[in-house]
């Protein structure tokens, strides 16, 4: 199932997968997810807009993976396991809990995944099944020893290994055990996540996927594919990525993902990419590709700097790169994130491949009263916020000027009387052709159930949780008048 013809408006909501309701402290690929496709499609929706489901390598971010197509197997649903007898009881865990604690989760589901692995090696149909998947996945056998290798040196960056697998701990007879139990979990992920697929569009939804423009420097990525990235002689970063000086950020970011070698990459006609853009391409509905900007331009921070502010803007690779993206990609089914300040040049790039860009009502409005600082286009996905912004209501609680916001509104054909319902409105009424809303905003939750604050560390940040969808159940009936009312 792909992207629906541009002349079909469709409504989309955005909820990582992290979010959702689970019976062992994190929302994952089993039953609660199938109910959440069931509940979106009732409501009327079309696309559910989920984040990167790569195994985070740094704070739980999702845009910090260890790898850009391995699956996290803290995802995989311990209660389908026990439903393919893989697994005898298991009990709940951190059910209730409102936050993700990773930590205890992995440990919790690894013990219980060991026993599925166990059980499964003495399963011959499914064995079959699991070497076409090995065979026919060409990143896989690397990746698991990539894994295997972290572990066995306790986590520590692959630079600072010792001798790599020569001198690691344990014979070399428990490191080809612990790869063969990564391929397992890496099977059981994308089985159970094409199963939750195949569900979905028979529920008329499309899935959403999410590309994270940069790896982490102490990923599989970095480690097989050295030559992609801007390395020195130790193979360490010699740039790092982030965000320039702004209004929001006298410092800029400092994103710190090694930054791409696009020379090289041009001279290998961007193979490292078009493996990514493909796999994901395979994997997901719609793919959509974070951090557009730096095709065109992107800030570059020299390895070492306490902050963003020591960088400049380096030319991307620009046409060339999607020229030959598209060239060997043709069915590519790709939006992109073009948010912030940009320069023409950024949406030229865009335009010209006829991709679908991104606005955010929270950052639309200008200085004016009755002014919306840009017409929405009808060629855009259009979002009340996404993960890094401030929940709708709590953007309006902290907003400034509230009296002025409501003259916007009414000017715009609404009553003023309720801002956050006027915007939820506004997003799904206006002319883009896909509009978006987080789950948290559609059902009023406010800075409890924000996803993440940029720019920060910690535990506030990834780790949103739904301990049950009682509150998306009751407004279902509402939801639906709305996307009729809307035309969606």
């Amino acid at each position: 199932m792909k992207l629906k013809a541009l002349d079909q408006r469709q409504a989309g909501i955005l909820l990582p997968l992290f979010s959702l309701p689970g019976k062992h402290g994190i929302g994952d690929l089993g039953k609660e997810a199938y109910e959440f496709v069931d509940l979106s499609a009732q409501a009327g929706f079309s696309i559910w807009q989920i984040l990167p489901l790569n195994p985070s390598s740094s704070g739980n971010s999702p845009y910090t993976p260890y790898s850009s197509f391995a699956g996290d197997e803290i995802y995989i649903s311990l209660e389908l396991l026990k439903d393919w007898h893989l697994l005898d009881e298991v009990p709940n865990y951190l059910q209730d809990l409102k936050r993700v604690d990773y930590k205890r989760v992995r440990l919790f589901k690894d013990r219980y995944l060991r026993k599925a692995y166990q059980v499964f090696l003495k399963d011959k149909e499914l064995e079959k099944e699991y070497r076409t998947f090995v065979k026919g996945t060409f990143w896989l056998k690397k990746y698991a020893r990539f894994m295997a290798l972290n572990k066995a040196n306790e986590g520590l960056p692959w630079v600072d290994w010792n001798d790599e697998d020569q001198n690691i701990k344990g014979s070399n007879e428990g490191l080809e055990a612990e790869i063969d139990y990564i391929q397992f979990l890496q099977y059981i992920f994308v089985k159970q996540f094409n199963l939750l697929k195949i569900h979905a569009h028979q529920k008329g939804i499309s899935i959403m996927g999410d590309l994270p423009l940069y790896v982490g420097d102490a990923s599989a990525d970095v480690y097989e594919y050295r030559k992609c990235f801007q390395l020195d002689d130790k193979f360490y970063p010699k740039f790092l990525s982030g965000a320039s000086p702004d209004y929001f950020s006298k410092d800029g970011q400092l994103w710190g993902h090694p930054l791409y070698d696009w020379d090289y990459l041009k001279k290998t006609r961007y193979n490292f990419w078009i493996k990514r853009l493909k796999w994901n391409n395979e994997i997901f509905d719609i793919l959509r590709v974070d951090h557009f900007r730096a095709f065109d331009t992107y800030w570059s921070v020299p390895y070492g700097s306490a902050t963003a502010r020591e960088g400049k803007w380096i030319e991307g690779p620009s046409y060339h790169f999607l020229d030959s993206v598209y060239k060997q990609l043709p069915k590519l089914n790709m939006i992109v994130e073009d948010l912030g300040e940009l320069r023409p040049q950024v949406h030229e790039l865009r335009d010209h491949y006829d991709l679908l860009g991104m606005k955010v009502m929270q950052f639309s409005f200008g200085e004016d009263e009755r002014k919306v600082k840009y017409k929405i286009p009808q060629h855009c996905v259009v979002y009340t916020g996404t993960h890094d912004n401030a929940t709708l209501k709590q953007w309006y609680e902290e907003l400034d000027d509230k009296e002025r916001m409501k003259e916007i509104m009414k000017g715009l054909g609404y009553t003023g009387e309720n801002l956050v319902e006027d915007m939820l409105a506004y997003t799904l009424e206006c002319d883009a052709v896909i509009s978006i809303v987080p789950l948290q905003d559609l059902l009023g939750y406010g800075q409890e159930a924000r996803i993440n604050l940029p720019g920060t560390v910690g535990p506030h940040n990834w780790s949103y949780k739904l301990t049950s969808f009682d509150d998306y159940q009751n407004q279902i009936q509402i939801i639906q008048k709305t996307l009729k009312k809307a035309k969606r």
